[in-house]
């Protein structure tokens, strides 16, 4: 898969950032990642000239300049004095925005193409400062990310790609995966946990996934450039909506038939009676202590037990009891 403009950027700056001396064009061509996919040197040329461009729209200081003495070969660096930031003041929701950027960046699949890069650049012969400002450590691990960075990653190309996915899903710990066909839109975090956001092609319907229930085996497919996010779309307010916890005195609504779902009558109050798929039953009304327990109650009451409100506890019990018919297929 081709590298994306911003990675490739990213892997520039950080060559420039990390030698004494300046670095010719073509040791940047075979030792920065990103740039040995073009095709020609003349391809090359015009890429280079547009990221040299746009780093210095950035801002960052690109500098020209003899690599030695001994050659006069012209050559790039950055002027790490220019390049530093003067002190900087943060809120403490910004601080923690950048303790999670910093953890992210440690994750092994980050670490290891930083590592990889730096060292083909010594390959190349050139220079290495083994005090860059790029710093390597051991992952501590990320919240909530632990052994999935590996799905991270493929989902951050995907989505960068814009190309839609397929991946194993369990709506739990004690439920069976099933395929699922997503085209990805973003990956956030809340409450410490990572959420993927997209439009799922199987429930056509806006889903999110805990990345923590999502099985290994991710796969890019079709072509890139086929998803489309949808304009003004917030990815924090769907994982918010969809994973906060209903406060104390919520309470749900469900249909249970005559006779049936005796442990779930026994936690609720009843308001009425109705049926349901000419089916004779009442309406329970109960308190929700935790939305995923009371899902997989519901679930496991098979059609003895209907979830009527709200469409988020609705739409949970649905997925669960797909889950369970997909399964059972394969």
């Amino acid at each position: 898969m081709a590298t994306s403009k911003v990675e490739r950027l990213v892997n520039l700056v950080i060559a420039l950032l990390s030698t004494r001396g300046y670095i010719t064009a073509e040791k940047i061509r075979s030792s920065v990642a990103g740039y040995s996919d073009s095709p020609s040197a003349e391809a090359f040329s015009r890429m280079f000239e547009r990221d040299k461009n746009e780093l210095r729209d950035l801002g960052i200081p690109l500098e020209v300049g003899r690599v030695s003495a001994t050659d006069p070969a012209e050559g790039y660096r950055i002027n790490r004095d220019a390049y530093a930031l003067p002190p900087v003041g943060l809120t403490p929701d910004e601080a923690a925005a950048v303790a999670v950027a910093t953890q992210l960046w440690e994750s092994p699949e980050l670490i290891t193409a930083t590592q990889g890069a730096l060292l083909k650049l010594r390959a190349a012969g050139v220079e290495v400062d083994p005090d860059a400002p790029v710093a390597f450590a051991s992952p501590a691990g990320v919240p909530g990310l632990r052994g999935s960075e590996d799905v991270l990653g493929i989902l951050l190309s995907a989505i960068d790609s814009r190309q839609a996915v397929q991946f194993p899903h369990r709506p739990s710990r004690a439920e069976p995966y099933t395929t699922r066909t997503v085209e990805p839109w973003g990956v956030v975090t809340e409450k410490g946990r990572w959420y993927l956001v997209g439009h799922d092609r199987d429930r056509e319907a806006t889903r999110t996934f805990r990345l923590s229930r999502i099985g290994a085996d991710v796969t890019p497919i079709g072509p890139p450039g086929a998803v489309t996010v949808p304009d003004g779309v917030d990815l924090r307010k769907i994982v918010a909506q969809t994973v906060t916890e209903w406060p104390g005195g919520g309470q749900a609504r469900v249909w249970v038939a005559d006779g049936r779902a005796t442990a779930l009558r026994r936690a609720g109050r009843s308001i009425g009676a109705r049926e349901l798929a000419g089916r004779s039953g009442e309406v329970i009304e109960l308190d929700i202590a935790s939305a995923d327990q009371l899902a997989r109650d519901i679930a496991g009451y098979g059609p003895d037990a209907v979830a009527l409100e709200p469409q988020s506890l609705r739409d949970d019990v649905v997925a669960r009891l797909r889950s369970h018919v997909e399964a059972g297929r394969s």
